[in-house]
């Protein structure tokens, strides 16, 4: 019966364990971060300008229905809130549509691609427009009205396409909408 040498076996083999783990780390580093490490200035402000068109189609369109009606304020930006959120997850939800999927599938998607940038942009937006003195109470035909509410979505575009880059090289977000494509 022949004895073998365990001790050089062991050394081999440990060496090509540790290769083998340092490939393994970076395959599973890359499958973490969903091939989006590193996601550039350019992908998050084209997610941020997608959320931004529905977000302002949906905000608009609420604050002409709501001064039509002779609404006040507060029930104005709850509808002009409420159809940015629908215009600007229904964006989404068509592309992904397009792309295949399910009607519940497409919902989930654009719920976990749409609702962070979207509540970011919508707090900013909103804040701007309410601290800014008379906005609240300009009319559609004012200055003032548009200035508040066009500088509000420039501003929580800046603010929200930092964000839209964190979660996009995290793999959610907009990282969500890519993988349908």
């Amino acid at each position: 019966m022949k004895v073998m040498d365990d001790s050089a076996h062991h050394t081999g083999t440990t060496h090509d364990h540790a290769t083998h783990a340092g490939h393994h780390a970076s395959a599973d580093q890359a499958a973490h971060q969903g091939g989006h490490a590193g996601a550039s200035w350019g992908t998050a402000a084209k997610a941020t300008l997608h959320c931004l068109t529905g977000c302002a189609i949906g905000e608009i369109l609420g604050m002409v229905i709501g001064t039509a009606l002779l609404w006040g304020n507060v029930p104005t930006m709850v509808l002009a809130i409420g159809l940015a959120f629908l215009f600007g997850y229904s964006f989404t939800l068509f592309a992904v549509l397009r792309a295949g999927l399910n009607l519940r599938a497409a919902i989930k998607v654009a719920l976990a691609a749409d609702t962070v940038s979207i509540a970011v942009m919508e707090f900013v937006d909103n804040a701007i427009i309410a601290l800014t003195p008379g906005a609240m109470d300009a009319h559609l035909a004012d200055g003032l009205f548009w200035s508040a509410l066009l500088g509000g979505f420039g501003v929580a575009f800046l603010i929200t396409t930092p964000v839209n880059k964190w979660m996009i090289g995290r793999g959610k977000g907009h990282a969500v909408v890519h993988a349908h494509h």
